[in-house]
């Protein structure tokens, strides 16, 4: 373990430890609940290892978290290029409007929410994208290759 800091926001709004690790490039998030969430890792495998090292670290400084659940993932986020660009009202005319949340006075990117699986998919003009809320590597592969079909079926990428 590397470093150990208090993010810079006042407690009494967000109250977490945040412990970062250099390599792999991660986080845990530690809750008063007793909640860790591990962000930043490059897959599921380093994720787990991360968060094991601080159960580790926890246990050598004789604070007792023998109870601790199993380690469960329960949001995958992940990011990616789909093309150079998107014109995001017409992908949101395409797409259906039914699955859509595109308001970009409020938000940048177009929200799709694919019917046949439980993912967001952010589509930004930039033409990249973020696949989240899946809890399995075959349930983000897999809405990033439904949106790329759609687009690529509509001649939109």
């Amino acid at each position: 373990m590397t470093t150990c800091s208090v993010p810079n926001l006042t407690p009494r709004i967000f109250r977490v430890l945040s412990i970062g690790f250099p390599t792999p490039t991660a986080a845990i998030l530690i809750y008063r609940t007793g909640k860790l969430i591990s962000t930043g890792s490059d897959s599921i495998a380093a994720a787990q290892d991360t968060l094991r090292t601080v159960v580790e670290e926890f246990d050598s400084l004789g604070i007792d978290i023998s109870d601790l659940d199993e380690i469960v993932v329960h949001n995958i986020v992940t990011s990616g290029e789909l093309c150079d660009g998107l014109n995001l009202n017409t992908v949101a005319i395409g797409l259906g409007l039914e699955n859509i949340e595109y308001e970009p006075e409020q938000f940048p990117g177009l929200i799709y929410r694919p019917d046949d699986i439980d993912v967001a998919i952010l589509l930004f003009g930039s033409g990249k994208l973020v696949v989240t809320g899946g809890q399995t590597i075959e349930q983000i592969d897999r809405g990033f290759e439904y949106v790329k079909e759609e687009l690529e079926s509509l001649g939109l990428v």
